[in-house]
């Protein structure tokens, strides 16, 4: 078979670059791109993607050998339906080095028509690196690359308002187009590249902070015969991901008039205001994934899959979500439970094995913002305890004595948390273990032990759990909660 290229597909001719993307990597590719290939071909948005490698070390060169082509493919469950999907994405019209052309990197700058700035560089991408300069080549940060970038812009078209750029952030971090515009105004100060540039910069180009939700397992190594059975070319940057796509962008009616998703199948939403939608993610996708790793893994289940398959920990983590975590955010229940359905489809994707030791990295500090909002949440509203939270949280405390049933658990954690509870769990006294994980502040950043009735109801889980193993346990616990 003959390597992918634009001559063998019959797309030789490129679209103008409207679009310069920080990071070639597989989320970028199999969100973004496509997105953007969506509405290429949904609306004639004729956008092409220059790509920047945002580090020394990248994939541009294999980008480039494929003359920006790649193949996407898209696996997952929609109502129980199992969709599989796959798309030749073809908008990536340049990838550049700036570490080795830094030239064409400035070029880009350049563009007439370019209009938008999208980026992945990771949640460390958007960092202030106060040693960058606007005389290397390129600086080392993200936001130190643009603002050289935006500032060559802006001197090239001797700052004419209408080539400002609508700038996206894809980073997962909350607020990330906000943080970067920061970071932009500290550079500018901090290299004196003036008044007018700065006025630019506030008045003529606009950023709009994100939340992106999609998995993507990326390249299929295991499984990658399979994949190739499929094509009629050879393919190096096969990407894979789930069927699920959700983009939220903060914005109002001129974005809307940019970006006209509205006309595609694609769940991009643009709003006023993210948060209550980075809430729900952050409650119920995150807060489940959370809350059932030590739960499931005592219980004897190894994946996500598993957990929400199995009767009884899928029961639980289904009330868990419906009748405890949805009952705390506010936003309309409606579209919370729908939006909990979908979740659990992606949980039971036959596509992707998602292993729970896996996602049991920093637990102590997941529960804290994932899970302990819900819990208190409940508590407030209802003035008792979330039943199955509770037991999550039980679990959690139970995971880190770091041995159950003869086995070691996959505790994964700081050093100075692990070894908080070694200490803790020295005394197997159960009532004394509560007291002193609610206690510290440096876990949950309050003094738990002043929530009325949470201490009372782990102290009798956990008893529970020690005695009577998950399943059993929690039915003797559930009697009283």
């Amino acid at each position: 078979m003959e390597k992918l290229n634009r001559k063998i597909t019959g797309l030789e001719n490129k679209l103008p670059i409207k679009i310069v993307q920080f990071g070639e990597g597989n989320f970028l590719r199999a969100f973004v791109d496509y997105a953007f290939q969506e509405l290429n071909n949904t609306v004639d948005f004729n956008a092409g993607i220059a790509v920047v490698q945002p580090i020394e070390n990248g994939m541009i060169n294999m980008l480039n050998d494929q003359d920006g082509l790649y193949t996407l493919f898209m696996k997952g469950l929609t109502k129980g339906q199992e969709i599989q999907e796959k798309v030749l994405i073809s908008n990536l019209v340049a990838g550049i080095n700036p570490y080795t052309n830094f030239n064409d990197y400035l070029a880009l700058a350049k563009e007439e028509e370019l209009d938008f700035v999208i980026s992945n560089t990771t949640e460390s991408g958007i960092a202030y690196v106060s040693s960058d300069t606007p005389e290397m080549q390129p600086p080392s940060s993200y936001p130190a690359k643009l603002t050289v970038l935006l500032n060559e812009r802006f001197k090239h078209f001797n700052g004419d308002s209408s080539k400002g750029l609508t700038i996206i952030p894809c980073e997962l971090i909350n607020n990330n187009a906000d943080t970067l515009k920061e970071y932009i105004l500290k550079y500018s100060e901090d290299w004196s590249l003036g008044a007018d540039f700065v006025a630019w910069i506030n008045e003529s180009n606009t950023f709009h902070n994100t939340l992106v939700d999609r998995i993507v397992p990326g390249y299929p190594r295991a499984e990658i015969d399979a994949y190739n059975k499929e094509l009629d070319y050879e393919d190096n940057l096969i990407v894979t991901a789930e069927t699920f796509f959700l983009w939220v962008i903060e914005g109002g009616e001129d974005l809307k008039a940019k970006l006209p998703f509205h006309k595609t199948n694609l769940d991009v939403k643009i709003v006023a205001d993210m948060q209550p939608y980075r809430t729900r993610k952050v409650r119920i996708l995150n807060g489940a994934h959370t809350a059932m790793v030590p739960f499931s893994l005592m219980y004897g289940n190894e994946t996500v899959k598993e957990t929400i398959d199995n009767a009884f920990t899928g029961t639980f983590i289904n009330k868990a979500i419906f009748e405890e975590i949805n009952e705390t955010i506010d936003m309309d229940k409606a579209e919370l439970d729908l939006f909990a359905a979908d979740v659990l489809d992606r949980f039971r994707n036959p596509f992707i094995k998602h292993n729970l030791s896996s996602i049991a990295l920093n637990s102590i500090s997941k529960f804290k913002v994932r899970v302990l909002p819900s819990v208190l949440g409940y508590i407030s509203k209802f003035d008792k305890v979330p039943t199955n939270l509770t037991f999550a949280f039980a679990c959690l405390i139970r995971f880190y004595k770091g041995t159950w049933n003869g086995t070691t658990l996959p505790v994964d954690d700081s050093k100075e948390i692990t070894d908080a509870f070694q200490g803790i769990w020295s005394s197997n006294d159960t009532v004394k273990v509560v007291k002193q994980t609610l206690e510290n502040t440096e876990f949950w950043g309050e003094d738990l032990t002043k929530i009325n009735g949470l201490s009372e109801a782990l102290v009798l889980a956990l008893n529970e759990i020690e005695a009577n193993g998950i399943e059993k346990g929690f039915a003797n616990y559930s009697k009283q909660y």
